[in-house]
């Protein structure tokens, strides 16, 4: 399962949107403008209570009850305790929309009483993006680190912050991944000093995603006969840095798994790219490496904001419709882009990965590393739809595929080798959870 929703066509600005909202007292129901973000800052202001969303779970069994296709269910679903956005009076007709369930009906008038709280619950996407503040990479970060912690701001940003070190065997192996040059030999001369990445190394080589034909000897043979210099250091990585952060326990109920997400979208962006024609076709390998790490930001942003990141949860919770760039710049003024192509830059992960990281909401960005942020885009928008991706779901624009040079039946064709293989890349991704 994977939470986001698609939303509305933006053509339909007078349809209201409903969201269960509850505490240990009971449940609230609230109406607002459907394309707006929840602000929950202001219900709890209003009620003086800390009213907290149902999952989608919850809210679409809640709101998928049969009696609610009646008239008479859904004039007793608005007899609940009431938050109104200050567009709507009690005395007109809403048409009602619920993303989780899809329930639509029209709230006629006369229906409510007068409600239980009445305020300016939403804001616009216009005005999200009006507040957002100006500042980009690092001094974004440091303007948000100074306004949500009481940390000293140093020289070096990421000193101050008190990331733990990488290893010895992850500081080489990220010198191999930024020299165009390096070789299996060299990667080999790594790998070999390091029981424990041998270990690894030859477990992935073993399980039933590679299927590597034969006994296999050696990490020599793992490396060279099964799975190549890319994929090595691109998962070493991978590993290395996924025990750098841990995964927050506080995270969107219902979520794809981080590391299932991260493995399912390097797949299906490395699949995409090697269908693009020779002359314009990026790295496989930096294409896998993005896809891998394209939502580290996010572990980096509870790594951070560990308070903030409990309320940025559930504000994504309360707005499954709404872009996350918008609901993080709402709650931290940041989003997980911008820390997360800072901290890979930190890493000195290749450019082309830290700019598909930062870009890969902008498919419209210019630039030799253009390429890679609009196959992540392409990847997550492909995912999204067949639920297998967490956020908001996004149309395909046909002219994404122009500027990448791929034909439909191509995209068809990687989409469709990658479902048939998930249990294969759930296989790859507990290998990677266990070290």
């Amino acid at each position: 399962m994977s939470v986001g929703v698609k939303p509305l066509d933006p053509s339909e600005r007078g349809v209201a949107r409903l969201v269960l909202l509850h505490d240990s007292a009971g449940k609230h129901l609230v109406i607002l403008p459907a394309h707006a973000l929840l602000s929950l800052s202001v219900v709890w202001r209003l009620t003086g209570r800390q009213l907290q969303p149902a999952s989608a779970v919850d809210a679409a069994k809640f709101f998928g009850q049969k009696a609610l296709s009646t008239t008479a269910g859904q004039r007793e679903l608005l007899k609940m305790p009431l938050v109104l956005d200050e567009h709507y009076l009690p005395d007109q007709d809403i048409e009602l929309w619920e993303p989780h369930s899809e329930l639509r009906f029209t709230l006629q008038a006369g229906w409510l009483s007068r409600p239980e709280y009445q305020g300016p619950l939403g804001l616009s996407s216009e005005m999200l993006q009006a507040q957002h503040s100006p500042h980009a990479g690092a001094e974004a970060i440091t303007h948000a680190v100074e306004r949500f912690t009481a940390l000293r701001v140093k020289q070096r940003l990421e000193d101050t912050l008190g990331l733990p070190a990488f290893s010895q065997t992850t500081q080489k192996l990220l010198l191999l991944r930024s020299d165009p040059s390096a070789d299996v030999d060299r990667l080999l001369s790594v790998i070999r000093v390091d029981p424990s990445l041998s270990a690894q190394v030859m477990s992935w080589a073993v399980s039933p995603y590679y299927a590597a034909p034969g006994r296999l000897e050696s990490v020599d043979d793992a490396v060279i006969r099964v799975l190549g210099f890319d994929l090595v250091v691109n998962l070493a990585l991978g590993v290395a840095m996924g025990k750098v952060m841990q995964i927050p326990g506080n995270s969107v109920r219902g979520a794809t798994p981080f590391w299932l997400q991260s493995v399912t979208m390097a797949t299906l962006a490395e699949r995409l790219a090697k269908s693009m024609p020779a002359a314009i076709r990026p790295k496989p390998g930096l294409v896998y490496l993005s896809g891998l790490l394209n939502n580290f930001g996010y572990l980096l942003l509870a790594h951070l904001f560990p308070p903030q990141f409990a309320t940025l949860t559930r504000y994504i919770e309360a707005n499954p419709h709404m872009p996350y760039e918008l609901v993080e710049q709402q709650v931290l003024n940041l989003t997980r882009e911008q820390v997360g192509a800072w901290l890979l830059e930190s890493w000195s992960i290749p450019s082309e990965v830290c700019f598909a990281v930062r870009y890969q909401n902008h498919p419209e960005i210019e630039g030799d590393a253009a390429v890679y942020a609009r196959l992540l885009h392409l990847a997550n928008c492909l995912l999204r739809q067949k639920g297998l991706c967490d956020g908001p779901l996004m149309e395909l624009d046909p002219t994404l595929l122009e500027l990448l040079q791929l034909k439909p039946s191509a995209v068809d064709t990687c989409l469709s080798d990658l479902i048939a293989n998930q249990e294969g890349i759930m296989e790859l991704t507990e290998l990677l959870q266990r070290h």
